[in-house]
């Protein structure tokens, strides 16, 4: 992460000198519109030169301007984007806490990237059956994956069962080539990719052969109840209604159940209903129940990801309105 190299403290300036160029456009903003924000939240000067940035007003003003300024700055080094009507939002926010980490596995210690991540973490905590719906790239099935492996070290559970729709974008596992565990792997990729970043490889292995970490499709849950077990489906959006009522009836006793999915992106065939969208309307508001929305700020992939998101998700929005303006 790219760190300041310096604040310089006087008693009415503070400068800044940032390492990376290439995240000031977007700290500034267009016409420098994100830096007459600070001013007018903080009462406060800003000027700059190049990579330079220089804050005049009374100490504990500008002060607070720097530190949130910096916040921001390493926010969008981290890969986190928030437009012009963002920024009023992040002004009021409160900075999240660096060292307190969200979850803890044998690899690592998860920290929180968004206000969304730890509410979402905390709702995991708090609940038997947690739905987060949002855009690709907010960190939900990382994160929903860290949760479950916490828990298994914790020995809250006694398994792991992750899955997701086996048919995406058209295609039909019996037109693939290869064995079954061939045919499928490329749908569960995600989740083995989550799954090695957490766990050391021999643990992984050990877990995946003894049928404590299972990875399987939708369709392999049928008939089953899961107890004591974190079960997480992804991709939900990609589920009909029937496969939607049919996984969440497999909750069993000390079970844990998240469920993730984006409605921008249901790959089912033209007059089928998402079963996360009719569950999403369905779902009473109860005690052990949570839906965490997450939005585009969120997103902690590469930058560019949010403005392709945006793009298809207005796409999205004019095709919808040209479907249904005559109706």
């Amino acid at each position: 992460m790219q760190k300041r190299k310096q604040i310089n403290k006087n008693n009415k300036k503070h400068t800044i000198e940032f390492e990376n160029n290439s995240f000031l456009p977007e700290l500034y903003g267009n016409h420098d519109e994100n830096l007459a924000k600070f001013e007018n939240y903080y009462g406060v000067a800003i000027s700059y030169r190049g990579n330079i940035l220089e804050i005049s007003g009374d100490h504990e003003s500008s002060l607070m301007a720097a530190d949130k300024i910096m916040e921001l700055y390493n926010e969008l080094d981290n890969g986190i984007i928030l437009g012009i009507k963002d920024i009023d939002v992040f002004l009021k926010s409160k900075k999240i806490e660096k060292d307190k980490f969200l979850i803890k596995t044998k690899n690592k210690k998860i920290y929180a990237r968004s206000k969304n991540q730890e509410k979402f973490v905390d709702a995991i905590n708090n609940n038997d059956l947690v739905f987060g719906v949002g855009p690709a790239g907010t960190g939900k099935t990382y994160l929903a994956v860290a949760a479950a492996v916490q828990s298994l070290i914790n020995n809250q559970i006694s398994r792991i069962i992750l899955s997701r729709p086996a048919v995406e974008a058209g295609e039909r596992l019996g037109f693939l080539p290869g064995d079954l565990k061939e045919k499928i792997d490329p749908y569960l990729r995600p989740l083995y990719d989550a799954l090695n970043d957490l766990m050391p490889k021999k643990i992984l292995e050990s877990n995946m052969d003894n049928g404590v970490i299972e990875i399987a499709p939708l369709a392999f849950m049928r008939g089953r109840t899961l107890e004591n077990a974190f079960i997480i489906l992804d991709e939900a959006q990609n589920t009909t209604n029937m496969q939607m009522k049919m996984f969440v009836t497999r909750l069993g006793r000390n079970s844990k159940m998240v469920i993730l999915g984006d409605i921008t992106q249901i790959d089912l065939p033209a007059g089928s209903s998402s079963g996360l969208k009719e569950i999403l309307k369905l779902v009473p508001k109860d005690e052990g129940i949570d839906v965490v929305n997450f939005q585009n700020k969120d997103i902690v992939r590469h930058r560019l990801v949010d403005k392709i998101v945006k793009a298809y998700s207005k796409l999205e929005k004019q095709k919808w309105i040209n479907q249904n303006q005559f109706l």
